[in-house]
């Protein structure tokens, strides 16, 4: 729309929207079981937050590989294995690497109570454990991850 001097006005211009919150969801290692991981995957649309889901047997190298070609602002990991205290720290390591320190690392799944403060400790910001209400982690992701600039 133009005004009477030519110029476009204001209120023509459509705005940008704000970019979503942009989450990989990833099932590292060999693990078979992605149920879990695709109901969050799924709780989490709902809410409005963009999720790109890997699929089953990712190494930390592809899980990370892909965060980085899709920007994402954090990543959840879904984890029945036990390889958790080999797994997460591993893609902490490839994050920071890739300059990528700012992505937020979260998970769930079966993890001991005992391990989870090691795993605090390395970098991950949070985990879920089985029972968690899947509206907590949707609250927690809408509430800690903000789109990356």
């Amino acid at each position: 729309m133009a005004t009477a001097k030519g110029k476009s006005s204001a209120a023509a211009t459509p705005k940008k929207a704000a970019r979503k919150i942009r989450i990989l969801v990833g099932k590292p290692g060999l693990d078979g079981h992605d149920r879990g991981a695709k109901i969050i995957a799924r709780a989490l649309r709902d809410a409005g937050v963009e999720v790109i889901y890997t699929g089953l047997h990712q190494t930390p190298e592809m899980i990370v590989s892909a965060a980085a070609q899709e920007d994402v602002d954090g990543i959840g990991l879904s984890i029945l294995s036990g390889a958790h205290n080999y797994l997460f720290p591993r893609i902490i390591e490839l994050l920071r690497e890739r300059k990528m320190g700012d992505v937020v690392l979260f998970g769930g799944g079966i993890i001991p109570d005992e391990d989870i403060p090691k795993l605090v400790k390395k970098g991950v910001d949070r985990v879920f454990t089985p029972g968690t209400p899947i509206q907590e982690i949707v609250d927690y992701v809408n509430g800690r991850i903000h789109p990356r600039k």
